[in-house]
């Protein structure tokens, strides 16, 4: 006779969360299908070892796994670093941590998110595209090796500067990380998901693929039209007005501290 008790339920539902949550990472980094080919490789294992117990191909099955969650981890290191970050900027551990944030921190986010509205609201204007990055939990420092490292106080003149067209730096994305613009001209990963609209370009592939890949908020303002876009978690928010994108890094940056 099978025992069924409480621990077995719990056992089971936390299976279901943690398959849960990869599947909502790996199908917004666009790596889905993937995670339908290394579930059905761990049922076979699962059937072949416990439950037919197959002594042959559950050995080599073993093997396989052993083997495979290395890869696996090689392969998704930026998304489970995500995953643990998510994990670690839940609302009710932030409740924690605001006890170790100081009035100052807020004021410093403030004014650097008013510089990029202002900066954005200028360069769609003109038309002059841009890419800006705002790091959160994730350190971003691979990216920020990718560019120049400059490492200056958040200003409109300066954001504007850097993304004129003449510039040898208006083509790459900016980083900017407590308080500071740490780096320009940095690459991004650019992703391959099929169902974005072709009416945006490359700027917005890379935006769309970091916030993939990290859980950085990204703003865009297109070259061809003006408009600016955000990307959050794989998702974008297209032809924002200035208001509503002061509100939106409102909600997002200055909800952490």
């Amino acid at each position: 006779m099978i025992n069924f008790g409480i621990k077995d339920v719990i056992d089971i539902l936390i299976i279901a969360v943690m398959l849960f949550y990869i599947y909502k990472m790996m199908k917004s980094s666009g790596t889905i299908s993937l995670f339908y080919g290394v579930l059905i490789f761990f049922v076979l294992w699962v059937l072949a070892s416990e439950i037919f117990d197959m002594r042959l191909t559950g050995s080599i099955l073993d093997k396989f796994m052993g083997i495979g969650l290395i890869v696996l981890v090689v392969i998704f290191q930026d998304q489970i670093k995500r995953f643990l970050t998510d994990i670690g900027s839940h609302g009710r551990i932030k409740f924690f941590k605001r006890f170790f944030k100081h009035d100052g921190d807020n004021n410093s986010r403030r004014q650097e998110i008013m510089s990029v509205v202002y900066a954005c609201m200028s360069m769609s204007k003109t038309k002059t595209g841009a890419l800006i990055v705002f790091q959160r939990e994730m350190p971003l420092t691979n990216y920020e090796a990718t560019g120049d490292i400059i490492d200056a106080d958040v200003n409109v003149r300066l954001i504007e500067n850097i993304f004129f067209k003449n510039s040898p730096l208006h083509d790459g994305a900016m980083i900017i990380s407590n308080n500071k613009i740490k780096s320009v001209g940095c690459i991004l990963p650019v992703s391959h998901d099929m169902d974005i609209p072709k009416t945006l370009g490359l700027r917005h592939r890379a935006a769309l693929g970091m916030s993939q890949a990290t859980d950085a908020i990204c703003v865009v303002v297109s070259e061809e039209t003006g408009n600016i876009s955000v990307s959050e978690g794989g998702k974008f928010k297209i032809k924002l007005s200035a208001p509503e994108l002061e509100h939106f890094l409102s909600e997002a940056l200055l909800a952490e501290e």
